[in-house]
């Protein structure tokens, strides 16, 4: 029997997650604030529609109520409710996470997703996400001692747009968290947070040039905490064009980031980049993953693009979760608990499953 699955939230991610789920031969409904919004996902691409407003927990426990699995992709300060509304109804959940606060208190739900025989699964976007199960595969399985764990991550334009060299994938909020919060580390085997927009390096890529890396909140998922003391370093770091992280550091050296006063100078600077940046052009994806021992280094690395249909970054954040959900769903991964993605999955299970919707990742030792 297909698996009856319901995607909550109708944007750029939402969107290719009905599609994929679709296409693995779920039955489908998306639900959507905005009835118009739910209505033409699920004309584009074969799936019902529903109206929701994920604040109201009565019509959330009523829609989940017959469902095998949830993928939510509603903002993340709805994931402890939604996720709760989930094990209630019985059924598996993921979301593509991003806030560590969030996930900590979605870890509290562990006993009652046991209890329910359902898996709750955050962080399962591209980083947090498909860039941790990677690391998390080159750890535990590259013979010897790992004394250092690496993420670079970045959606890109294809070459640099304006001054900023950047476009809005998403919300620009959600970008400006990111350069705004802690960031975890691991450094002399020791857990720690470093400030974001710190910590800057070039990086080479063929094809690409030199890109600048620096370090943002949110895309080491658990991992620091998993790894104290047993790895020397892990971090995480995004990639943008040269030039980008400095001007960001500049406005937040400013106080454009400070989210006191009306209107604050945070929500100028939004409204800001939200008028002015271009968005919804074709893009691409990079990510390179390495881990060291004494003897050998391991990479993995990912170069995707827009495929006509969906972003790179939405296929790239959507699909590794519609991926994980279908095989929990099929009962071919029997977990239950709350589990981030890189101890949901196996990393090379889900870069097999990411496949035929043409994510790949190649390796290389040295």
């Amino acid at each position: 029997m297909a698996p009856n699955t319901l995607v909550l939230g109708a944007g750029i991610v939402g969107s290719a997650a009905v599609w994929d789920l679709v296409r693995r031969g779920h039955t489908v409904t998306v639900a959507d604030a905005d009835p118009a919004a739910a209505d033409e996902v699920g004309d584009s691409f074969g799936a019902a529609s529903a109206q929701l407003d994920v604040s109201d927990g009565d019509d959330l426990a009523d829609l989940l109520d017959g469902f095998d699995a949830v993928v939510s992709a509603v903002p993340y300060r709805f994931g402890v409710e939604v996720a709760g509304a989930a094990i209630r109804a019985g059924a598996h959940y993921t979301d593509f996470g991003g806030n560590p606060t969030v996930v900590a208190s979605q870890q509290e739900l562990n006993d009652a997703a046991v209890d329910a025989g359902v898996l709750v699964a955050p962080d399962c976007g591209l980083a947090p996400g498909l860039a941790n199960a990677m690391a998390e595969h080159l750890i535990t399985t590259t013979p010897g001692r790992v004394h250092s764990a690496q993420m670079r991550v970045g959606a890109l334009p294809p070459e640099p747009i304006g001054t900023l060299g950047y476009q809005l994938a998403f919300s620009p909020a959600g970008l400006i968290n990111e350069y705004a919060e802690p960031c975890e580390i691991v450094e002399d085997g020791v857990y720690r947070t470093v400030d974001p927009l710190t910590r800057f390096e070039d990086v080479e890529w063929e094809g690409r040039g030199i890109l600048e890396a620096f370090s943002t909140a949110g895309g080491t998922s658990t991992m620091c905490r998993d790894h104290e003391g047993t790895i020397d370093r892990l971090e995480y770091k995004t990639l943008r064009f040269p030039g980008h992280g400095r001007i960001f550091a500049a406005m937040r050296d400013l106080g454009l980031f400070d989210e006191t006063g009306d209107p604050s100078p945070r929500s100028v600077l939004l409204a800001a980049l939200d008028r002015t940046l271009p968005r919804g052009d074709d893009d691409l994806v990079l990510v390179r993953v390495w881990v060291e021992t004494d003897e050998v280094t391991r990479t993995m690395q990912i170069e995707d693009v827009h495929d006509g249909r969906f972003s790179a970054l939405a296929r790239t954040t959507a699909f590794p979760a519609t991926a994980l959900i279908d095989l929990v769903a099929r009962g071919e991964i029997a977990k239950t608990g709350v589990h981030t993605m890189q101890h949901a999955i196996d990393g090379a299970t889900l870069i097999e499953a990411l496949r035929p919707v043409g994510i790949t990742v190649t390796e290389r030792s040295s």
